[in-house]
């Protein structure tokens, strides 16, 4: 089984767990914590995918990171997915913990990228013309890429609008040289 199936799995019986006991935004947080911590420090990450490591070792360094700083359910999860010998998919299943946790909660990532900076009265548009269409939350990220001339690519999931001036321009000139070929 892929390691993004097996990694889903977990995060959706965390998921589960979490809404059980009433600890859905606790553990939220501890999984945003974990990406962090993980992140940051590649060592981490390096023991964690480690099969030379002894299980125990790793329990020992987890308990030592995150015990005093998480919920009590995650650091059971986390002793029982080493336990399991699935240290290596920790990462990815809280990174999959967190995409449950948006969809659940209906909260969707968008992503604007503009030739300039966005006024906060054209993001504050942008989010709401999104969020009308997701019938949902919306998390938008802006980002300044001066190659699209004018205009802006949104992108929300899948799903992507490109109004740039540099798009255009490329269709333009494929149009123009498909019709002189042709």
């Amino acid at each position: 089984m892929s390691e993004i199936k097996v990694a889903s799995r977990y995060a959706k019986s965390l998921l589960d767990l979490a809404l059980e006991q009433n600890a859905l935004e606790e553990i939220k947080t501890d999984m945003q914590f974990f990406v962090q911590t993980l992140k940051a420090n590649t060592e981490l990450q390096a023991v964690l995918k480690n099969p030379i490591i002894p299980l125990g070792k790793k329990n020992a360094i987890t308990t030592a990171i995150f015990a005093a700083k998480v919920h009590k359910t995650t650091q059971a999860f986390l002793k029982i997915v080493i336990d399991k010998g699935r240290a290596d998919i920790i990462y990815g299943t809280a990174k999959e913990f967190l995409n449950q946790y948006n969809s659940y909660k209906k909260i969707f990532k968008a992503k604007v990228t503009s030739a300039t900076a966005l006024t906060q009265d054209s993001i504050d548009k942008i989010t709401a013309v999104v969020k009308a269409a997701v019938k949902g939350e919306v998390v938008l990220s802006t980002y300044v890429d001066a190659s699209l001339i004018g205009g802006f690519i949104l992108t929300v999931g899948d799903k992507q609008v490109d109004t740039s001036i540099a798009s255009s321009l490329a269709k333009l000139k494929k149009e123009f040289a498909q019709g002189v070929t042709a």
